[in-house]
């Protein structure tokens, strides 16, 4: 069973639209349907929530620090709440699928994603489930720092927030450990 959802992304407002932040959108969307309320946990370097998600209390995180330092916080909430890897879900942008796929996948390693990585080395494991959220690839010559840091086109943004529906669809199911049954409909 999922206890805590950490939304990858950047704080700031000039990142608040970007690419990279679709983990902190998906939780937001999440959190607001859900009645969650946001505060800041400094001991944390988070902003966190509690819903209530498939008839049990979910933790929600969206770390405070740049990207490649999310880890830092996931590990120190992770440690305090006595939560393990496999009780993370991990939700974040995602360069190899197009916007509007969304993904879950449990294990694995970064690709070169630098929250995952700064996750995976902080909590000394990569065997947390990820919804993977679709932001596609940047056009030729573009480099892909700052296609993950720009905001997408009208028409990509549309695609993105459909694919983090879909992925609330299925938050119950996620949360309840129904995690098979999900992986089917969302990945095939």
């Amino acid at each position: 069973m999922i206890k805590l959802i950490v939304g990858l992304g950047n704080p700031g407002q000039q990142y608040e639209k970007t690419r990279h932040n679709a983990g902190f959108l998906f939780l937001d969307s999440l959190a607001s349907e859900r009645s969650g309320v946001w505060s800041n946990k400094p001991a944390f370097q988070g902003l966190m929530a509690e819903c209530t998600i498939a008839h049990g209390k979910v933790l929600l995180l969206k770390p405070q620090a740049f990207m490649n330092r999310s880890g830092q916080s996931v590990g120190k909430v992770a440690r305090y709440y006595k939560i393990a890897p496999e009780e993370i879900l991990v939700a974040h942008d995602e360069l190899d699928f197009d916007a509007g796929v969304v993904r879950l996948k449990k294990d694995g390693g970064h690709a070169g994603h630098n929250g995952l990585r700064d996750i995976i080395a902080h909590l000394g494991a990569k065997d947390f489930y990820r919804l993977r959220i679709g932001i596609g690839r940047p056009p030729a010559r573009v480099v892909v720092a700052d296609y993950v840091l720009s905001a997408p086109s009208k028409n990509e943004g549309q695609l993105m927030l459909s694919a983090i529906d879909q992925g609330k669809e299925f938050i119950d199911q996620i949360i309840a450990g129904d995690i098979a049954a999900v992986m089917n409909k969302l990945n095939s």
